[in-house]
């Protein structure tokens, strides 16, 4: 019996890869149970396939005709795909300048950090000078007014539409003529005649590549709101970040105020920015200069607290490392980290231990970031290393300290990218010494000739810094 050349095939969730047969474990994203059953299309018949040769010339001839002709790149008029500032500074700034005529952007973040309020406070301002669309599918049009209510985000040209139905979102662009379209969010967005559920794969692929092709074709902005994953990978097939020209990652601590955007693919701009946002009771309040919200201060040293300076792209931005060692009463002690990667503070107590003699085996250690902030650059090992020892020994690191750089396994200190911004914004913070890998090139004067006020101490190893820092070898 002849096999039916259609039928059902299997297909992952998450990144669209098929498969004839069943498996727990998608053999492109690796991910597990996301390999579900989804009918495929029908096989091409042989006879579709015959004369392939006389199907490419016949093709050929009847092409239509081109709606443009090539040019010289030199005569190409570049006026119209010029950024055009949203009025949010912060967000200007990833951007590279601003909203570019029919780019495609999409912002992605956890649930409850504030993309919703980002894109209307962004699609008020915009409003100001233009008709603007915003089409929510997760909430009622009602819900949304009241939120811009609240933000003060309300204007005549800001047109709201709660719809997930793709027909209609077409219709209302063809209605609002918009110059920026706004979709909260692209995986509650259904288009009908396409397999799958709302969210799907499937779905997402089709509605993503309508609007983009809508986008282009009128030169409109369009701005997607993306769901994420556990691990923080925007939801959906991976064609979807190919699709779109910017896409945007908002994220921050769900107790803490403060809210960061990044530019994870820029098509337009630069991807080594980032805006940093205070989140209020009435909305989002751009930080032009957010330098001191991740520093304590204290009126006497306190033992365990270490400043360093970390880069946020090509932002410089003073932050405190705490520790706390004690004693533990347990079989195996507590080994707690927030807002810094534990695998790494795990390594610089290793290094602490073996390379300058520091018993930590017995001991609890608690570390943390002040104001929420989180740091995984390597460049904060050192400050990490400074705190556990200062806890340990208690002993407090002088005012106007800062350490700098990376530790490695054999106790050395490694150079650090950006270490002049570093130590310029340090000195402007206030700080007056700072602690600096050996032969980092760091500038012992300033471009205009006068001597700097910050003191440069070069170390090379573990050892050599503790010392620095605290005064005695440990």
């Amino acid at each position: 019996m002849a096999k039916s050349s259609a039928g059902s095939g299997f297909r992952c969730t998450e990144c669209g890869w098929q498969s004839a047969k069943w498996s727990g474990r998608c053999g492109e994203c690796q991910a597990w149970g996301t390999v579900q059953e989804a009918a495929v299309l029908p096989r091409v018949a042989r006879g579709a396939r015959a004369g392939a040769s006389g199907g490419i010339r016949s093709a050929l001839h009847s092409a239509a005709p081109a709606s443009t002709i090539p040019l010289p790149i030199g005569q190409v008029d570049a006026t119209d795909a010029t950024a055009r500032p949203t009025g949010l500074d912060e967000l200007d700034r990833v951007l590279g300048g601003g909203l570019v005529p029919g780019a495609v952007l999409l912002l992605a973040g956890e649930p409850g950090v504030g993309k919703s309020t980002l894109l209307l406070e962004a699609g008020a301002l915009v409003a100001e000078s233009g008709p603007v669309l915003y089409v929510t599918g997760e909430e009622s049009a009602a819900q949304v007014r009241l939120r811009a209510d609240r933000i003060g985000a309300v204007g005549d040209q800001l047109f709201l539409a709660a719809e997930t139905d793709l027909d209609v979102v077409l219709r209302h662009i063809d209605h609002v003529q918009p110059r920026l379209l706004i979709i909260d969010s692209v995986q509650t967005i259904a288009a009908a005649g396409v397999e799958g559920v709302p969210g799907g794969v499937t779905q997402v692929r089709e509605v993503a590549a309508a609007l983009t092709a809508v986008a282009k074709e009128r030169s409109l902005t369009t701005m997607l709101v993306g769901h994420v994953t556990k691990d923080g990978s925007v939801a959906g097939p991976r064609t979807l970040e190919h699709l779109v020209d910017v896409v945007l990652h908002f994220d921050g601590d769900r107790h803490s105020q403060l809210r960061m955007v990044r530019a994870v693919k820029n098509r337009f701009g630069p991807t080594d920015e980032v805006g940093c946002f205070d989140l209020g009771e009435y909305g989002l309040i751009g930080l032009p200069d957010p330098s001191g919200l991740f520093v304590s201060q204290h009126r006497e040293p306190v033992p365990g607290t270490c400043v360093t300076v970390t880069l946020e792209g090509r932002r410089p931005l003073p932050a405190e490392v705490q520790a706390l060692v004690g004693p533990s009463v347990l079989e195996m002690p507590r080994r707690t980290t927030s807002g810094l990667d534990g695998s790494r503070v795990g390594m610089v107590l290793a290094v602490l231990q073996r390379r300058a003699g520091i018993k930590l085996g017995r001991q609890d250690v608690y570390a943390a970031t002040v104001g929420g902030v989180r740091l995984t650059e390597p460049s904060v090992d050192l400050a990490v290393a400074v705190a556990l020892a200062s806890s340990a020994a208690n002993l407090s690191v002088p005012h106007g300290v800062v350490a700098i750089g990376e530790v490695g396994l054999a106790g050395e200190v490694r150079r650090v990218a950006g270490l002049p911004r570093r130590i310029a914004e340090a000195e402007r913070m206030g700080f007056r010494r700072v602690i600096v890998p050996a032969a980092s090139g760091a500038p012992l004067e300033r471009a205009d000739g006068l001597s700097h006020l910050m003191q440069v101490q070069e170390v090379e190893d573990i050892r050599q810094a503790l010392s620095a820092v605290l005064g005695a070898e440990p």
